[in-house]
């Protein structure tokens, strides 16, 4: 039998528990955005049966966001400038939980859009604000394993909240999904005004400074990566549900299995997604490879497993990698850094799930991995050629 000496004994540093708590709530929050935002793709054909619309049609509920989020993620910022940015959050986090009510209870597809209209600013502003905090959260450190934390909710999203989702909407209908999501988002505020503290901005973000990130070379060539790599996902992505039901041949059981086979390998991606340039490369690649294999090799359940396993590895690590991106481009910018990788993202995600609704109205889900397998390899060649 051994004994711990008192001597021995480490106990956490004054307030450190406390700064872990926010970050845990930063990405709770991040968490039930990314959630609410990509529910739609998993609940797509109840949705769309409801309102009597069509795949292409309901994809808007991915475009408008988007669109809204990179409009929102500069002028919101710009306008709440001076504002303290726990106040901030917990404010867009209450309108978050307004706009899921508004979706439970839809009368009709245009309130959907509405609420969709109000997720974008959630969207564009918590992003901007939220992602960039872990520097100011925990000590040097641990500041890379807290921003990997505050990242993980975007692929949590997808392995927890979306699948989730999913099956809450085949037990009890789409809309109770909505009502979870609700809850949740009031949870989170309570969490944010319990565990941030006070948050007074640091060098407050103009439209000046934004302009001028634009006049550096790698900011502009990490715009046409995001560009190309974004519409390539969100282009297939949004549209898998239909791929995996009418391609694959598999049931709604099914499709919420293959979905948490792909976010529990969205997960590992986020952990490894610090990597370099070449790297970076590599993982475009990979998504490139499995969406451009999915309509030959995807045709039966094994091989949809394997290829999404693919894709949500490489995929996993996007986000993380693309913001890093863009800090290294503008160092002297932190948050207006993050707010250039929002609104980019954000933007990219409308004009992937518009030209893919496109392409599946106009063609099938198969043609639309195919264009999106093409448009990943040429975000791949773009960010190879970086200097």
């Amino acid at each position: 039998m051994t004994t711990t000496s008192p001597a021995v004994v480490r106990r956490p540093a004054p307030g450190r528990a406390r700064d872990w708590l926010a970050v845990v709530s930063v990405t709770a929050g991040i968490f039930a955005i990314v959630t609410t935002e990509l529910l739609p793709i998993g609940l797509l054909t109840p949705i769309g049966a409801t309102f009597r619309i069509s795949d292409g049609t309901a994809g808007l509920m991915m475009t408008l966001p988007g669109l809204v989020a990179a409009v929102a993620a500069p002028t919101v910022t710009v306008a709440v400038r001076r504002a303290d940015r726990r106040v901030v959050l917990c404010g867009l986090m209450l309108a978050l939980a307004l706009a899921d009510l508004v979706n439970a209870a839809a009368p009709g597809y245009w309130a959907v859009l509405g609420a969709r209209v109000v997720l974008g600013v959630v969207i564009g502003a918590f992003w901007s604000i939220g992602a960039g905090l872990a520097p100011r959260l925990v000590a040097g450190e641990r500041q890379g394993r807290a921003n990997a934390v505050i990242f993980s909710a975007v692929p949590l999203g997808s392995v927890l909240g979306v699948p989730a989702g999913v099956l809450l909407g085949q037990l009890a209908g789409w809309r109770a999904a909505f009502a979870a999501m609700a809850v949740l988002s009031l949870a989170v505020v309570a969490a944010l005004a319990a565990t941030l503290p006070p948050l007074p901005p640091q060098t407050p973000t103009a439209f000046a400074v934004l302009r001028g990130l634009l006049r550096l070379r790698a900011v502009r060539t990490g715009l046409v990566v995001t560009l190309l790599l974004v519409t390539a996902h969100f282009g297939t992505y949004t549209y898998v549900t239909p791929f995996l039901a009418e391609v694959t041949g598999v049931g709604p059981g099914g499709v919420t299995a293959l979905l948490l086979v792909y976010g529990i390998a969205g997960v590992v991606g986020n952990f490894v997604g610090g990597l370099r340039r070449a790297a970076f490369t590599g993982v475009i690649l990979l998504l490139a490879t499995a969406v451009l294999l999915l309509p030959v090799l995807g045709r039966s359940e094994p091989g949809a497993a394997v290829l999404l396993v693919g894709w949500g590895l490489a995929y996993g690590a996007v986000p993380v990698c693309v913001q890093g991106w863009f800090a290294r481009a503008a160092p002297h910018a932190p948050e207006a850094a993050t707010v250039v990788f929002t609104s980019s993202f954000q933007a990219t995600i409308s004009v992937g799930a518009l030209a893919g609704g496109a392409v599946v109205d106009a063609w099938s889900t198969s043609v639309v991995m195919v264009a999106g397998g093409c448009t990943a390899l040429a975000a791949a060649a773009v960010a190879a050629r970086r200097r």
